[in-house]
């Protein structure tokens, strides 16, 4: 069926109205995923104050100044798992077919739960940012960075939102969904969140070389302690959106398969 633009544009504010309540008419998702990243900054912050004054490590305040970007990050990648879990509810529960019966564009119902995790992440971003100001946290990037910072945000969730997504599609389970997430859970402490790769040494180091995490990290780091420059900018945006467009193709070749499944 062929529909109009109008029609789609429609149908996708619809659903991504439809996500984006149903995540915050959740505490029990929301709370978490903005509560355990700020405690583990300050535990963080309290058990590895003086690593700062380690050989390698970038020139800073306080660990809590240098573990902003991975506060920010762990959070990120702890509320994006929302959305593609709702979307296996959605199969689960029988939803998922409903939309499909209806004259509803495919792809909307994809990027409609999307669009959800992704303004959520964006205000984790925002959150934590404004949460950890009162510490003496600041980014010395200015508005560019702070701006930055949560479409970084925004972009990740909806780069590891559609990753999830492909989960989702795959196997129609939200415990599946939520099973896989111990595997970002892992490779966001393989990665140079907490500690800097001139610190590291073996294996952790090889791993965290290899680890995009770790550059986009970073890459926020950077605008964070720093302040502007090109390469903070490439790696903060840039690599998530490479992220991104990739797993999107990842999901919408998977929304191929179950479609044409059915």
């Amino acid at each position: 069926m062929r529909r109009k633009p109008v029609d789609v544009a429609r149908q996708f504010v619809a659903l991504s109205r439809r996500s984006t309540l149903a995540i915050f008419r959740q505490p029990a998702l929301v709370g978490p995923s903005l509560i355990f990243p700020l405690f583990f900054a300050a535990l963080g912050s309290s058990s590895f104050s003086r690593a700062i004054s380690l050989p390698g490590f970038p020139k800073v305040d306080s660990y809590l100044q240098f573990t902003l970007a991975g506060t920010v990050t762990q959070g990120v990648l702890f509320g994006s798992v929302t959305g593609a879990a709702a979307l296996a509810t959605d199969i689960q529960d029988g939803f998922f077919d409903r939309l499909l019966a209806a004259p509803t564009s495919r792809t909307s119902i994809l990027f409609g739960r999307l669009a959800g995790s992704s303004l959520f992440g964006g205000m984790q971003a925002l959150i934590f940012l404004l949460a950890l100001l009162p510490f003496g946290v600041t980014v010395q990037a200015g508005v560019l960075g702070y701006v930055s910072i949560v479409v970084a945000g925004f972009v990740t969730a909806f780069a590891v939102g559609a990753l999830m997504s492909v989960v989702a599609l795959k196997t129609g389970s939200a415990e599946a969904v939520q099973g896989t997430f111990p595997v970002l859970f892992i490779l966001l402490f393989l990665s140079s969140a907490f500690f800097p790769r001139e610190t590291m040494s073996g294996a952790y180091r090889r791993i965290a070389d290899f680890n995009p995490i770790s550059y986009m990290v970073e890459g926020q780091r950077s605008l964070s302690i720093d302040g502007v420059s090109l390469l903070a900018m490439t790696q903060t945006l840039v690599i998530p959106v490479g992220i991104a467009v990739l797993t999107t193709m990842l999901a919408l070749r998977q929304l191929s398969v179950r479609l044409a499944a059915r």
